[in-house]
């Protein structure tokens, strides 16, 4: 694969999502989307047991980590747009 210099409108993309404190909470995905906590698990690639501890009280709660917040993010905007992405841009996430 030949490497690719990057332009300025790209590394504009990549300064703005460096930067971005893109983030939702598994409480308030579960809140706004009819999804059980095996569901997060799997957008999150986190086991099951983990994704429990999220949910907990007390001294068994365990915070997610700020990528997990970041693919919660993602997976809500693909959820929210998804009618308005190419399927070209579509298809690529059939990997």
């Amino acid at each position: 694969m030949t490497e690719r210099t990057l332009t300025k409108r790209e590394q504009e993309i990549i300064r703005l999502y460096s930067y971005c404190q893109l983030g939702m909470t598994p409480q308030r995905f579960y809140a706004k989307w009819a999804v059980d906590q095996y569901r997060i698990a799997m957008i999150c690639s986190r086991s099951i047991s983990t994704v429990r501890r999220w949910f907990s009280r007390g001294r068994n709660y365990r915070r997610p980590m700020s990528n997990d917040l970041r693919h919660l993010a993602i997976m809500d905007f693909l959820l929210e747009h998804f009618e308005e992405i190419p399927q070209e841009f579509r298809n690529l996430l059939n990997c």
